[in-house]
């Protein structure tokens, strides 16, 4: 902490012991004065506390704006192109918000000073007052109607039909890590069943790989190529990116907040959104001056002991480093089936050739 900082929350400490000390020094005047001047008395001084009260909660809102907005991610801007309409919509609320509550709280503290006890000053009652009823209910049911316009209409954009250029990524949450998976060339998913899944087996999706008539499933070719990572989602920049989401157990999260999204993840109910990167992750560790910047992928939903540490990463890269990324990852089926893998078995063959050749 700073010595302006102590300095200040040692003022803050003096200002109660202050009013501390003025509320000891109100109730000996009363035992002195009598009651209704202590009452009178008291009135004034409570009017003024409210009344200063007032102006430094409204100084420190504005100090704490200015001292803590610069931490925010704010400052830095969406980093996807749909998040941009979500700020917009965050500041329009905030704004209006704000402006009521600056008004309000102006005169809540204002009305107990301009209106303490005085003599000869009768109370106005009244049961009942038609305009006055309208205006507050019809005023904020048009202010609240026009923000909750705004918020479907964002929400109905980022989670309907992908554009047809948009790439695909499934995402799935469980205790407590994150696991994606990518089509390969066919560009389709293999089918996936929950009592199939097998971590021991290298299966963790539950990708329906081989016949089983137990549970009646039958194998998906589709599956022999799709990719399946943990933790790190590749996408690329500028191209809409498709998030299919689920959940192996509880219900998560995933939480992308500089691209200002979530949704949550399921068990049994996928769950959709996309949007568009602006900025690679490269781009965004200048822009931030932040060497070790990276894209969080958080869980938004307390899902259990280890909640804190269910943490993914997404790099934004080029179209051109997503591609050589790809290339070089195993397809899951061959990481589960390695016997099957055309490349072990062109290096098996390679290596008994050579066997081969060194004896002959």
């Amino acid at each position: 902490m700073t010595t302006t900082t102590y300095l200040i929350l040692a003022g803050v400490v003096l200002l109660f012991v202050v009013i501390f000390q003025i509320a000891k020094a109100s109730e000996y005047v009363s035992i002195l004065n009598g009651e209704d001047k202590a009452n009178k008395q008291s009135n004034r001084i409570n009017g003024f506390l409210l009344l200063g009260f007032m102006i430094l909660g409204f100084l420190g809102v504005w100090w704490c704006n200015k001292e803590l907005y610069g931490s925010t991610l704010f400052p830095q801007g969406s980093a996807s192109v749909e998040g941009e309409k979500i700020d917009e919509m965050f500041m329009l609320t905030t704004a209006v918000t704000g402006l009521v509550f600056i008004i309000t709280q102006f005169l809540l503290f204002y009305f107990a000073w301009k209106y303490q006890h005085k003599e000869g000053r009768k109370v106005f009652y009244f049961p009942h007052n038609n305009k006055l009823e309208l205006i507050w209910t019809v005023v904020p049911a048009i202010f609240l109607t026009v923000l909750v316009v705004f918020g479907l209409r964002f929400w109905f954009r980022i989670t309907s039909d992908a554009p047809k250029e948009a790439m695909t990524v499934e995402i799935i949450g469980k205790q407590f890590g994150w696991i994606m998976r990518y089509p390969g060339k066919d560009n389709t998913f293999g089918k996936t069943y929950f009592k199939v899944i097998s971590d021991e087996a290298n299966n963790s999706l539950g990708q329906v790989w081989q016949d089983n008539e137990a549970l009646k499933l039958k194998a998906d070719p589709a599956n022999y190529d799709d990719v399946v990572t943990t933790q790190t989602m590749y996408i690329v920049k500028g191209r809409p990116v498709k998030l299919i989401i689920g959940s192996r157990d509880v219900i998560h999260d995933v939480g992308l907040n500089h691209f200002r999204l979530k949704m949550d993840a399921v068990p049994g109910i996928p769950t959709t959104l996309w949007f568009t990167p602006k900025y690679t992750t490269k781009e965004m560790k200048q822009r931030t001056g932040n060497p070790d910047f990276v894209y969080e992928i958080s869980c938004d939903q307390m899902c259990g002991n280890g909640h804190y540490s269910m943490k993914g990463i997404i790099e934004v890269v080029t179209q051109e480093e997503f591609d050589a990324w790809i290339s070089k990852q195993k397809p899951n089926y061959y990481v589960a089936f390695p016997d099957k893998d055309p490349s072990n078995k062109a290096a098996a063959t390679d290596s008994t050739a050579n066997k081969i050749a060194a004896v002959n």
